[in-house]
Order: C-alpha cells, then sequence, then structure tokens
C-alpha cells in the first residue's frame, strides 16, 4: 500500500507548519492524520484503489482514533470536571458490592459517542 516507505501515525507525532516546513509546539491527533491520508488529491492516492485493504486500514485507524479519545479522557479526568458527577461514582459502588472488582473508576462524559450517557442524552 504504501511503496515509498512512509511513516505511520505514532501519538507524538509533531505539526508542522505549511510553507515554511517549521515544527509546531502541537501534537498531530489520529482523526487528523488519517484525514490526511485519505484526502483526495489531483495527483495518485493509491491508498483509495486497494479497496479490501482500504476496508481494514479504516477499522485499524479507527481503532487508533478511539482509543486515542479514550487515553485523553482517562488522562483528563480532573480537567473534564469529572468531580461534579458524585452521583454516578456512588451507585457505581452501591451497584457492586466487592471492592475486588473495583479497578480505578474512569467516567465517560456525554460527548463521547456510543456510552450509555449519550445514548440516553441524545434518545
Amino acid at each position: 500500500m504504501f511503496l515509498r516507505g512512509e511513516d505511520g501515525y505514532a501519538i507524538h507525532f509533531n505539526q508542522v507548519e505549511p510553507g515554511t516546513s517549521n515544527q509546531i509546539n502541537k501534537t498531530v491527533s489520529a482523526m487528523s492524520f488519517s484525514a490526511c491520508r485519505l484526502m483526495v488529491r489531483s495527483t495518485e492516492n493509491r491508498l483509495l484503489n486497494y479497496r479490501p485493504l482500504l476496508h481494514q486500514y479504516l477499522v485499524d485507524m479507527y481503532a487508533k482514533i478511539e482509543a486515542e479519545r479514550l487515553l485523553f479522557i482517562r488522562l483528563n479526568q480532573k480537567k473534564l470536571r469529572i468531580d461534579e458527577y458524585i452521583h454516578l461514582k456512588e451507585d457505581a459502588i452501591k451497584n457492586d458490592s466487592d471492592p475486588a472488582n473495583h479497578g480505578k473508576l474512569v467516567i465517560l462524559p456525554s460527548t463521547f459517542t456510543g456510552c450509555l450517557r449519550n445514548m440516553h442524552e441524545y434518545a
């Protein structure tokens, strides 16, 4: 698929300023990397010609994007004001009385597509 041996996505890629090629102090997200790879260009984009491999590539990139979003949520619980969801923590502990079954509690915000709170909010 990538005949010239282009690098794939890594979580710590720095953005490059267009025109000057200077690195910016921001990292590239998996979503923006995938969008750049899939962009239709006037030059040939071989990725779009390999149908079965393209499907597998899309599934793999979707999994990377979701994993990166979940990692961000897990590492930024305090910034996301999760302390306001005390009732959720109490309910989670009350429903499962065995403390050995508890790992680290991570609360997904309702903006995370696919979580139960998102489904109930937009039902």
